[in-house]
């Protein structure tokens, strides 16, 4: 078994003055849903305001990338959470949903210019993307919010906005 290793996240800077969207696939909702938990805790954890946190569902994992161009358009976030789950299968149908989102997220990152995070899960069975929805391995949900919250704050220094 490989070894997986928690980030280890420097200084987190406080949410108080961010505004956040959630896109969370109902696909895997299980895992899906558990992943926006650790997301959402974090965030008001750091001092978000719950009413500065727009919280979105789509069908599955390739519509996150649309239901997250959705939320920076028609609102006013700094930053958008992508929050799925890809379980490898007898088909390739996994590569083409895992590289279909891929490419999306970054796109957005590059088109919007406000973070998009890749909080997706690909694994090879549901006991793995288990163990990263608050299992032994954490929640991935936790350390995309950190990463959002990261992003926004490096965005802000740069803009000069910082507080």
């Amino acid at each position: 078994m490989a070894t997986v290793r928690k980030p280890q996240f420097n200084h987190i800077p406080t949410a108080v003055s961010m505004s956040f969207g959630i896109v969370v696939s109902e696909w895997h909702a299980e895992i899906t849903e558990a992943l926006l938990e650790g997301a959402y805790n974090t965030l008001i954890a750091k001092g978000a305001l719950p009413s500065n946190i727009i919280i979105k569902r789509v069908p599955g994992s390739v519509e996150l990338t649309l239901g997250a161009q959705y939320l920076a358009e028609y609102t006013d976030v700094d930053a958008v959470i992508c929050l799925g789950c890809v379980i490898q299968g007898e088909t390739p149908h996994f590569q083409y949903v895992c590289q279909s989102v891929t490419h999306g997220i970054t796109e957005l990152n590059l088109q919007y210019g406000i973070p998009f995070i890749f909080g997706v899960l690909t694994t090879n069975t549901y006991e793995q993307a288990k163990e990263r929805a608050g299992g032994s391995l954490g929640n991935k949900g936790e350390d995309a919010a950190v990463a959002a919250i990261k992003m926004v704050a490096l965005r802000m220094e740069l803009e000069g906005d910082e507080d």
